[in-house]
């Protein structure tokens, strides 16, 4: 998150406290052996062909930024159900659901049941104040992915520290591409490293370019998620939100993230002088970031030297950079059907992650072709409803996307 002085890298915290998992993960979250690949339906469960007009639909999927033709693809919808308790409705079929783009009912041509498979990258921040937990990290890491089904694929993804000349940057390293081989990916996760600083746009960006860039496997189509402990404060990223948020709705990626708060530690140390072998400081380039998303009106000169900024200065800047990167990842769970969880401390941070992984074992996932074949470039909402269900029912689903523009 925030970059810091090379005398004050341990310090650097703006990303998630350890979370320890504990292996004795909820029911749902564990093994569930009859796995079934997403078929396609209508509403009455007997499949039928994509509406009339439409070319054969190809593996990509319609998301907020694509440029492709809608009435050539599928548009994927994961959604949860609750009852009234807030515990997970499973069991439940194509003909339970029904769809609306815009208020417009559509049909539904692909379904997947819970217990069809999912393919995760599972990013973990070890960056700054956490980076002497690693070890506590690597534990948690390993819980969450015992706690997943045999037929999830999961990939690894960490920062780490790189030299380039004299100078020290941090750097997103794939540890481990999808895989269902749960010793090459204890391996990977034994091989996670730390960094003093948080590419965190960038982790997004590439999870979206190199991890999900091959088309799923059928049976895990449209059931593709990014789970990240992280505090989301970028410090260090070539990349920004916006094109980040772009490409993992063009990866159809449900997004949650365990957000752990890390303010205190980090503002404590921002109030320090900057002569203080423990502060923590801003760089030049998070400083522009913040000057163009705040005070895009602001003569640059004015951000370039955190260490000359008053004491009322700094504070504003790190809750504004806390503020923005709680609304950034909120907007990308919510977008995509995802989910965010706080973690105020060690203890919330396991249950979050526990949940996490229960949640993922119980999303249904539906798919449709568009009826309004308009490249307009407008949003399109998307709502789910369920019928029948044995008892009251809840749905979190995916909001919406950007039809393509002509």
């Amino acid at each position: 998150m925030l970059s810091i002085s090379r005398l004050a890298a341990v310090a650097l915290g703006l990303t998630c406290q350890l979370v320890l998992v504990s292996a004795n993960l909820p029911v749902a979250a564990q093994q569930q052996p009859n796995q079934q690949r997403p078929r396609r339906v209508n509403p009455q469960a007997s499949p039928t062909p994509p509406p009339a007009g439409a070319n054969k639909p190809t593996l990509d999927e319609v998301d907020e930024g694509d440029v492709v033709r809608v009435e050539t693809q599928l548009v994927s919808v994961p959604a949860v159900v609750t009852n009234s308790a807030g515990r997970p409705l499973t069991g439940l079929r194509a003909e339970n659901f029904l769809l609306f783009e815009n208020g417009q009912q559509q049909q539904i041509t692909n379904f997947a049941t819970t217990e069809a498979p999912f393919e995760i990258a599972l990013l973990l921040d070890t960056s700054g104040s956490t980076r002497e937990d690693v070890g506590l990290i690597r534990q948690a890491a390993n819980a969450f992915i015992d706690a997943l089904r045999p037929g999830d694929q999961v990939a690894i993804v960490g920062f780490n520290t790189a030299r380039q000349g004299q100078a020290v940057a941090a750097k997103v390293e794939v540890l481990s591409k999808l895989t269902g081989d749960r010793k090459l990916l204890r391996t990977a996760i034994e091989n996670l490293g730390s960094s003093n600083g948080t590419p965190f746009y960038d982790a997004l960006a590439r999870i979206a370019d190199e991890i999900f860039h091959e088309p799923p496997r059928e049976e895990a189509r449209g059931r593709r998620a990014i789970v990240a402990l992280t505090d989301g404060v970028d410090s260090t990223s070539e990349s920004d939100f916006q094109t980040a948020r772009a490409k993992l709705s063009r990866a159809a990626l449900a997004s949650y993230f365990i957000q752990v708060n890390t303010e205190d530690f980090v503002e404590d140390r921002l109030m320090k002088d900057c002569q203080d072998d423990g502060r923590l400081t801003l760089s030049a380039k998070q400083l522009e970031r913040y000057r163009q998303v705040f005070f895009p009106r602001a003569r640059p000169e004015d951000f370039v030297d955190f260490c000359q900024m008053g004491q009322f200065e700094k504070m504003q800047i790190s809750r504004d950079l806390y503020n923005l990167a709680r609304r950034e990842m909120n907007e990308l769970a919510k977008a995509s059907g995802g989910r965010n969880f706080l973690a105020a401390s060690l203890q919330d941070a396991r249950a979050a992650f526990a949940r996490v992984a229960t949640e993922i074992g119980t999303q249904y996932s539906l798919g449709y072709y568009p009826s309004d074949k308009a490249r307009d470039g407008k949003f399109r909402a998307i709502r789910v409803e369920v019928r029948g269900a044995p008892e009251k029912a809840q749905v979190r689903a995916r909001e919406g996307y950007f039809a393509p523009k002509s």
